[in-house]
């Protein structure tokens, strides 16, 4: 028996012990790549600025303009200007200084769950330099850090309603070197296309890496069991890089099938339409601005050009959007080592939602089919801890008879469920089967968009928050602010506390007190879980309850 409740507090303990398990990772070793071959050169005239074919196309149907007025270079004093591009999913601030995005608003989704909250911003309010900045490795193109591009567009704002559309940037370098920056955008999705030129007008051939760069602003604190910080899909699989190991695994290496920068529930992405050979590069300074560098080695001869082509996603970590866009970018969603039976749950609430369009109701019934799915464990669980019960008389009386003997007692125990052919883990090892499923749960709900900002009932309007009953302006003990009641919680420990009751006490006194505080551990480890986890633990524990109750009148 002591064994048995040794195993049944190793159970318990596992569900602490879980918390910390994202803390561990097993860093693999960087992949060495080899450049990648070189795009095909289209020859050019050296020397000669570079017309692109949406300005030529624009110029066919435009009266001819005086020489003076047909800007192809902006002079570096000159004001950079930007342009708006609005689409129903998103509104894109596109800066002419690098050709970069200041700005990237879903409009879907809020920062917060308050109805009056702005819509939200995926790039860091306080980011100077804005994302997707054009470079070189090496710096072999002196002034494109801080090239003032020349767009093409006439207008301040560009609609993308019906159609799509497209916005060019250009930039000539003194030496002849001019750099076009195409953006596609879609009024139906998230993805834009970008298609990057560099045309070699000068005397002598570029040899470098060619860098699109992510960059934001990365927060002070990050979530403990979820992923945040830069990532990659390198040879097939997803390397993740905590921003407290960014100093140790700068540079990543191999064939890159994207390059993404993703918090919780949002994620910014590169991806090359062609995987090959490349590498991601890191930086993170003291303000913790974060600058992920996708490089792609170059070789642009005197009088060719060559063409990159990307693919671009700024927006929600939603499974299916992300399958849509291809190159396997759902597999940045990762649920951990139960990722397997997480996404098909996560399949499945949303086709309760479906029926009923609320993710709360959703989450009770995955509640009760999971349950349900699992009840011959638990009723085999709860069958062997009723038998286990039954001896517990008899045991007390060997532990007392034989308790300066331990040896003796063990051996009589043992006896005694050889006798009544119990097996003592029959409780235990069924709760063990469970624990997969689990822990798979709690990484789905924890980390899924669906649950964002969605509300349940009364005073739970968000269910990726925790529930907080009234708000109070003074701090509590272990409670993260809001600071309010948190209701569910603390029906939650209510619940774990009679279903522990229940449940037959080991022989020894000690352990006994240590299993009757397990609920008061739980209640605070969830007082700042998200509703929709403390939720599902609930309907988990009133369920377990009822069948625990019911298969003990049956058998008694």
């Amino acid at each position: 028996m002591k064994d048995q409740a040794r195993l049944f507090i190793a159970i318990a303990l596992s569900f602490v012990v879980f918390f910390v398990w994202q803390l561990i990772f097993v860093d693999k070793e960087k992949e060495k790549g080899q450049p990648p071959q070189p795009s095909q050169e289209a020859p050019i005239a050296p020397g000669q600025p570079y017309v692109s074919e949406k300005q030529k196309e624009i110029t066919a149907v435009k009266p001819a303009q005086p020489a003076a007025t047909a800007l192809v270079q902006k002079e570096e004093t000159a004001p950079a200007q930007t342009i708006i591009v609005d689409s129903p999913l998103y509104s894109i601030r596109v800066s002419e200084k690098g050709a970069v995005f200041d700005s990237y608003v879903l409009k879907q989704y809020r920062e917060e769950a308050d109805e009056n909250s702005p819509p939200k911003e995926l790039v860091s309010e306080g980011l100077t330099s804005g994302t997707l900045r054009l470079g070189f490795s090496n710096n072999s193109l002196p002034g494109l850090n801080n090239a003032v591009f020349s767009s093409i567009y006439e207008f301040e704002k560009l609609v993308v309603a019906d159609n799509d559309k497209s916005l060019s940037f250009q930039w000539q370098a003194p030496n002849g070197v001019v750099i076009e920056k195409t953006f596609y955008f879609s009024p139906d999705s998230y993805f834009v296309r970008h298609v990057v030129t560099v045309k070699n007008g000068s005397d002598q051939s570029i040899e470098d890496g060619l860098t699109l760069s992510l960059m934001n602003i990365l927060p002070n604190k990050t979530t403990r069991f979820g992923f945040e910080g830069p990532s990659a899909l390198i040879d097939k699989s997803v390397e993740e890089v905590p921003p407290k190991d960014i100093a140790e695994k700068s540079l990543l290496s191999g064939t890159l099938q994207w390059m993404a920068v993703q918090d919780r529930y949002f994620i910014s992405s590169i991806i090359p339409n062609t995987p090959v050979r490349a590498s991601m590069k890191l930086f993170l300074d003291q303000n913790n601005v974060l600058k992920a560098d996708y490089v792609q080695p170059a070789t642009i001869h005197p009088g060719t050009q060559q063409t990159f082509e990307y693919g671009l996603y700024f927006g929600p970590k939603n499974v299916q959007v992300l399958k849509s866009v291809g190159n396997n970018l759902d597999k940045a969603i990762d649920f951990g080592w139960f990722d397997f039976i997480a996404k098909p749950c996560l399949w499945l609430m949303n086709f309760f939602y479906g029926f009923i369009p609320n993710y709360g109701v959703a989450i009770i019934i995955l509640t009760i089919l999971v349950k349900a799915i699992l009840f011959p464990l638990g009723t085999k669980s709860y069958k062997s801890m009723n038998e286990m019960k039954k001896l517990q008389p008899i045991m007390a009386e060997i532990r007392e008879k034989h308790k300066g003997d331990k040896k003796k007692m063990n051996e009589e125990i043992m006896g005694l469920y050889k006798t009544y052919k119990i097996n003592p883990m029959g409780g235990c090892l069924p709760m063990v089967a469970q624990i997969p499923v689990f822990f798979a749960l709690y990484r789905m709900l924890y980390q899924s968009i669906e649950l964002r900002h969605a509300p349940f009932f009364g005073w739970i309007n968000d269910l990726s928050a925790p529930d907080r009953l009234f708000r109070f302006d003074f701090s509590i003990p272990f409670m993260e602010p809001p600071f309010g009641i948190p209701v569910l919680t603390l029906v939650m420990g209510a619940t774990m506390l009679l279903q522990q009751k229940m449940t037959p006490s080991p022989g020894d006194p000690n352990q006994a007190r240590m299993m009757m505080l397990m609920p008061v551990v739980f209640t605070f480890i969830f007082i700042n879980f998200s509703s929709g986890l403390v939720l599902y633990w609930l309907i988990n524990n009133v369920l377990s309850i009822s069948q625990q109750y019911y298969i003990t009148r049956k058998l008694s």
